[in-house]
């Protein structure tokens, strides 16, 4: 057997060839090269965007070793071990030439390729003189092929040792170019596009899709060398995205049908959640966090984190780009406790909790200066086309600043400052069709994540606009994305009571969560969630006739973390007031609620129950807690949690234990009191 090379695990142009095992037999090394010959011969069907001669060249000289292996495995021919010994050699040569050739035509790295063009040359002069070294040593006296085959080969040999495997004119040509670009960008001047357009035309990206793979590739080759340690080509491959990106949105009028459909699965998407395990990540390391702490700006980060970040001399906070006041890191022990019972119901060791391999928070600041200059040009033109583009020009406009958002706080903070969330609060009130309404109102979600942007969309009336989108959307996936913003503009303090004090908000999502999709429920019920810590809210919420609604949600729904979102907006009316405790026991919530407390496996859901049959006990009295006693589980669950609930768990399912032991100790009083009363009376 030959070694095999997991091909997803390697990193573009590095070659890890495998070498044949000792004691491989020479028909499988044979029948491993004629493989190789074939797949490398295989590429003269497919496009290469730069390295063209060279491409050519490699692919023609191994074809002619095709020939001479195909012409030994048709003879059968018995091999020396000296002939097996140049055969080993010329395998592992064409291990490496078949990955050069897999890296030249990958789909998305037009552009890193043209830039390492000098690289790759050289690589390519190396793997022809390896060819030529394992040739030199071929005794082709003791193998008998035909004539013609060994002239072929000797003329291979012959033109391996000569070979001149150079940069291309026209790839050295192109790749100034592009460098003249960045310089440009990093001086603060802005390209004439036909000038851009020209490299891009010659590389053959030629459309928004081909533009949009490179952009992918790139982010996925930073996120690679970051998270390998190995950052020394970060800024270059950062100013490379920053000019895709300028160019996708800049140069490429169309979107590409094909493509955006299967990007708007990825993109459209936002599922919340009152209790969303996403946000036990560290928002540097993206790891679940192990010693949570809390900034000056509020923000909890993993300790080990947010110290090297202070060590690296950053005085902003990652998440916000806030001037952090001090250092002073403060230890968060209730999202320590509720990040270890997370990890406990879902069997994940925190100290294997997997590297997501992606720090949003190094985009707090621009990879390189290019990068941030294309990106201030490229919003600047973005808000443009916002405000004085075509329908079309507004739509693509409003989908770019939804990709360029998604995942990168300094693009926010760009789209921000050019003035894009204005003219895109006015769009959702300018009749758009099912298109522009997705895209305008994602393009604000993503935006409501940066500080600024909540306060910008709430001072510019976008309030209205966005709760019109929630009532009156023109498709489900609007609704669910305004849920989502509401929720991110509700995490402002101010905001809540904003948001609870205008008519239409709390019943628009209480409407939502009738629909069927759950992750428009979910964003609802999160929604709902972030506006009840204000209490001026709860009242509101209330008479919304929200109780029935999640209480039936709690009897149909089989996903646990919709039912801990619906417990939790339960419990926060349970206890507010005695209102919410009798509307609960008026429609039969106590029996569910005690079924799913023995039978949900979180115990964050677990504690929700608790809380609410708490404020049930206290606020419908000896009746709730006479059905409690009936019910023989209900201890053990209880004792469950104090052992292994949060400490604010633990201290509920204590009192509710006290309540029941007194209950039972009273009842057990009344009975051998009304017991002697009889007695006495008989002997009477």
């Amino acid at each position: 057997m030959i070694n095999r090379f997991n091909r997803t695990d390697r990193r573009i142009l590095t070659f890890p060839a495998v070498h044949p095992c000792e004691g491989i037999s020479p028909a499988t090394l044979l029948s491993s090269l004629i493989s190789l010959s074939q797949n490398i011969c295989n590429y003269q069907s497919k496009f290469f965007s730069t390295q063209r001669r060279n491409a050519r060249e490699a692919i023609r000289q191994i074809g002619i070793f095709l020939i001479f292996f195909e012409e030994i495995r048709d003879r059968e021919l018995i091999l020396p071990d000296s002939v097996v010994l140049s055969f080993s050699e010329l395998h592992l040569t064409c291990q490496k030439i078949q990955f050069l050739l897999e890296d030249c035509t990958c789909e998305g790295a037009k552009l890193w390729i043209l830039m390492k063009s000098e690289f790759i040359a050289t690589q390519f002069r190396v793997l022809v003189r390896a060819i030529a070294t394992a040739l030199d040593v071929l005794p082709l006296n003791l193998i008998d092929v035909g004539g013609e085959v060994k002239e072929l080969v000797e003329l291979v040999a012959r033109q391996a040792r000569k070979a001149k495997f150079e940069l291309d004119p026209e790839d050295e040509w192109a790749s100034k170019q592009v460098v003249m670009i960045l310089n440009y960008f990093e001086k603060g001047i802005e390209c004439d596009c036909s000038f851009v357009k020209r490299v891009l035309d010659y590389l053959e990206i030629r459309s928004w899709s081909d533009c949009f793979k490179e952009i992918k590739f790139l982010e996925e080759e930073i996120i690679f060398q970051c998270s390998d340690c190995d950052e020394k080509e970060v800024p270059f491959l950062s100013s490379l995205l920053g000019l895709m990106s300028y160019c996708r949105g800049v140069i490429f009028e169309k979107l590409d049908n094909r493509i955006t459909d299967h990007i708007d699965m990825k993109c459209n998407t936002e599922t919340l959640s009152c209790l969303n395990p996403e946000d036990f990540r560290c928002p540097i390391s993206l790891e679940i966090m192990t010693d949570p702490v809390t900034v000056s700006t509020g923000q909890t980060y993993d300790r080990s984190s947010i110290e090297k970040w202070f060590k690296a001399g950053n005085m902003l906070c990652p998440k916000t780009g806030e001037k952090l006041k001090n250092t002073e890191l403060v230890p968060n022990t209730t999202l320590r406790k509720l990040i270890q019972q997370f990890c406990n119901d879902n069997g994940i060791s925190l100290t294997k909790s997997g590297n997501r391999n992606r720090d949003i928070t190094r985009t707090i600041i621009p990879g390189s200066p290019a990068a941030a200059e294309a990106m201030k040009f490229l919003s600047r033109y973005l808000a443009r086309r916002l405000v004085f583009g075509s329908r079309d020009e507004k739509n693509k406009a409003a989908y770019e600043i939804r990709l360029l958002a998604k995942s990168n706080i300094f693009n926010r903070c760009c789209l921000i400052d050019a003035g894009t969330i204005l003219p895109l609060i006015n769009l959702l009130s300018s009749r758009p069709d099912n298109s522009i309404q997705e895209n305008a109102i994602g393009a604000l979600l993503k935006l409501s994540k940066h500080t600024n942007g909540k306060k910008l969309i709430i001072d510019s009336g976008g309030l209205k606009p966005i709760i019109a989108v929630l009532i009156k959307g023109l498709s489900y996936e609007a609704k669910q994305i305004a849920a989502a913003t509401i929720f991110y503009l509700a995490s402002i303090k101010g905001h809540r009571k904003l948001i609870g004090e205008t008519p239409e908000a709390i019943p628009a999502l209480v409407e939502l969560i009738k629909d069927k999709p759950t992750n428009g429920k979910k964003n609802a019920v999160a929604a709902i969630f972030a506006l009840l810590l204000h209490p001026g809210n709860h009242q509101k919420v209330l008479a919304s006739g929200i109780i029935p609604l999640l209480i039936d949600l709690l009897r149909s729904s089989d996903k646990d973390e919709l039912i801990a979102d619906s417990l939790a907006v339960i419990a926060a009316l349970a206890e507010s007031s005695i209102d919410g405790s009798l509307t609960i026991l008026q429609n039969s919530g106590l029996l569910i609620i005690l079924k799913i407390l023995q039978s949900l496996p979180s115990r964050v859901g677990k504690e929700y129950c608790v809380s609410i049959l708490l404020a049930l006990c206290k606020n419908g009295g000896v009746q709730v807690v006479e059905v409690l006693a009936k019910d023989s589980a209900l201890m053990s669950s209880l004792y469950s949690l104090l052992t292994d609930g949060t400490s604010n768990a633990s201290s509920k399912a204590s009192s509710l234990i006290k309540i029941l032991h007194k209950f039972h100790e009273t009842s057990s009083s009344g009975t051998v009191a009304s017991a002697q009363c009889e007695r006495q009376a008989h002997v009477r």
